[in-house]
């Protein structure tokens, strides 16, 4: 069952704002995030791939030679770029992006931040058969996937605005109730919503 709430913070959020997807890997961010742009008109970007692209390789190898710090100082790099473009875009960020304050706060003060919220069982089934994720290339997935929830679930609720607990629905279910929440807080106009089932393409007015 799909369900919404706000963290109850702060609820003054820029409109214009970009807006950044958060969650554990395997959420559906990259998925939902491709829809949402679409849907909106926006430009999307994936801040895994922007990584790859400027490295010249995979994360998962970039891992293996330079270690879990390196990543990390590189990805902060990254999002602290990627939030500042303007015009607004939809980003979608590392599971574990999130796991350092400098990340969760230029997130939270430059975007409107969805934490697309999903158990540990429901990310195992739909990860089961994934290799490329380094941290998920161990002897028992879901106990590391539980692992991982448990380290950072309250980091994603520090740095969202909204929390989606996502269950199973379809895209179009999933990127309609993110847009509702975009309309709630301002950042697009109620017209810019397309019918559910439906991403029309929308320009840049």
């Amino acid at each position: 069952m799909s369900s919404i709430s706000s963290d109850g913070g702060d609820p003054r959020v820029r409109p214009g704002s970009s807006v950044s997807l958060v969650a554990m890997p395997g959420a559906g961010k990259s998925t939902a995030g491709r829809h949402l742009a679409a849907a909106l008109g926006w430009r999307f970007v994936d801040a895994d791939v922007e990584i790859e692209q400027r490295i010249g390789m995979s994360i998962r190898a970039y891992f293996e030679r330079e270690g879990e710090q390196a990543f990390r100082d590189l990805e902060q790099q990254v999002i602290a770029e990627l939030v500042q473009i303007r015009p607004p875009i939809v980003l979608a960020t590392g599971g574990g992006s999130v796991l350092r304050e400098a990340n969760r706060r230029a997130l939270r003060e430059n975007s409107v931040v969805v934490y697309l919220r999903a158990s540990p069982e429901e990310l195992f089934r739909r990860l089961r058969h994934d290799t490329q994720r380094p941290l998920l290339q161990v002897a028992d997935p879901l106990r590391k996937l539980r692992e991982l929830y448990r380290d950072r679930d309250a980091f994603y609720r520090e740095t969202a605005h909204f929390v989606i607990e996502t269950g199973r629905p379809s895209v179009p279910t999933l990127v309609n109730m993110i847009l509702m929440q975009l309309e709630l807080a301002g950042v697009v106009p109620d017209d810019e919503r397309p019918l559910p089932g439906s991403f029309p393409s929308r320009s840049r007015r």
